[in-house]
């Protein structure tokens, strides 16, 4: 941990990282995603539903497959599947005053889209924290852990990675992190998906919870 006490740059995954209920939130998305892939290709719903499952574990995200395969209009994509209700969602007051008494320069760095991004944050009631949002289209539709992606948030934002502490309950995508030097912090889960590769020696950091992690830094820096 002593080594992230000089760390200027906070990045964080969306989903399943800034909240961690993500079947509340993803279970809606991939209902309306199987439902614009039924529409969209003239398929029945379980053709649907396989599909979108066999190109997110192929090309990292469903909308990629959907693009090469299918000629998916992105932008249509995006619109339709977050047109979520996240009215159940809480305030999490404990992540925002960490956030807050934080020094560190914070980002989100998502596969989804920024609207989506920013609803999530404005319903978790820490959207005036984040100086920045990188979603899928400043990626080209390249979805992470591919190095285009990385590379291009770096340019966007100007950070250092080696400044950088990353953030993600999706094990392998901080593969690339690590790479370009990064310190990699995995938030650890059960879902299939997210687990996988988290034994990996290009995890520097395993946590529990991502608001208690902000703590522990914060006490580090003050000492």
């Amino acid at each position: 941990m002593n080594e992230l006490k000089n760390k200027k740059i906070l990045l964080l995954d969306l989903d399943g990282t800034v909240y961690q209920d993500l079947e509340a939130v993803f279970g809606q998305v991939s209902k309306l995603m199987t439902k614009y892939i039924s529409e969209k290709l003239k398929i029945d719903l379980k053709k649907a539903k396989e599909l979108q499952t066999n190109y997110f574990y192929k090309y990292n995200t469903s909308l990629n497959g959907l693009m090469i395969h299918h000629n998916i209009p992105p932008k249509e994509f995006l619109n339709y599947v977050h047109d979520i209700d996240l009215s159940f969602m809480k305030k999490d007051k404990v992540l925002r005053e960490e956030l807050e008494k934080s020094d560190m320069k914070k980002l989100i760095f998502t596969n989804g889209s920024t609207n989506h991004a920013k609803n999530v944050l404005s319903h978790l009631g820490i959207d005036d924290l984040f100086e920045g949002i990188f979603d899928i289209s400043d990626a080209e539709y390249t979805p992470k852990p591919e190095p285009k992606a990385f590379d291009l948030m770096v340019k966007k934002f100007g950070i250092n990675p080696k400044e950088t502490i990353y953030v993600e309950d999706i094990a392998k995508n901080l593969s690339i992190g690590k790479e370009r030097g990064c310190s990699t912090v995995w938030l650890k889960n059960n879902e299939q998906w997210g687990k996988m590769e988290s034994d990996k020696d290009y995890i520097d950091h395993k946590i529990e919870n991502l608001s208690l992690f902000l703590k522990e830094i914060r006490l580090l820096k003050s000492n």
